[in-house]
């Protein structure tokens, strides 16, 4: 067998950034394999597809993000974690020049109605598992700040509470372009959870 052309994780980090900035659709394997500076019948033969590249690449995004989220929760008060948490969140939608708002809602604005059309359902189990995932990491923290008196209500539902101004949050990000509005949100959000005389 040959030897694959070339270092599979720079193909997916740079496969990512694309497919972030310009979201599948708008994203073709040529682009791909052009800035990779590989053939694109080698994307063919190593993913198979660009959707299938996309997950791949989503997965890989999606292990590192919930890496820095862990470590923003993971140290100060609950009030210090949840606004390291928002602040990662923010950062993250901000990225880029200009801004590539939120990987996940972009992708879920790309799944089809039907067969055939958009990404699948493959993806959508991708998306969801993601926001899981983050949702849990963030009822943990709940949980714990209620264990040290910091929190008295029901971690579950204010984590759901939590994720959903973040899915709210990515769609202000692209009607208005106003990070400041998104911050003045996430802590008003926060002194909603914990009450506004908590540190």
């Amino acid at each position: 067998m040959r030897p694959r052309e070339f270092d599979h994780d720079d193909v997916l980090r740079i496969a990512f950034d694309q497919f972030w900035r310009k979201g599948v659709r708008g994203t073709s394997l040529s682009d791909i394999a052009r800035d990779a500076g590989v053939q694109r019948g080698s994307l063919y033969n190593a993913f198979g597809s660009k959707e299938a590249l996309f997950l791949q690449a989503y997965e890989r995004y999606a292990g590192d993000h919930l890496v820095a989220l862990q470590k923003a929760l993971g140290a100060g008060s609950l009030r210090k974690r949840l606004a390291a948490f928002f602040d990662l969140t923010i950062t993250n939608f901000r990225s880029g020049s200009p801004p590539r708002g939120c990987p996940t809602t972009r992708g879920l604005m790309e799944l089809g109605a039907a067969e055939g059309e958009g990404l699948d359902e493959e993806a959508r189990k991708a998306f969801a598992n993601l926001v899981s995932r983050i949702t849990a990491l963030v009822q943990d923290a709940l949980s714990a700040g209620t264990e040290r008196g910091e929190f008295s209500g029901n971690p579950a539902v204010a984590a759901l509470h939590i994720i959903t101004v973040t899915r709210g949050l990515a769609v202000l990000e692209r009607a208005f372009d106003d990070e400041p509005q998104l911050r003045r949100i996430a802590a008003h959000t926060i002194d909603l959870v914990l009450g506004k005389g908590t540190r």
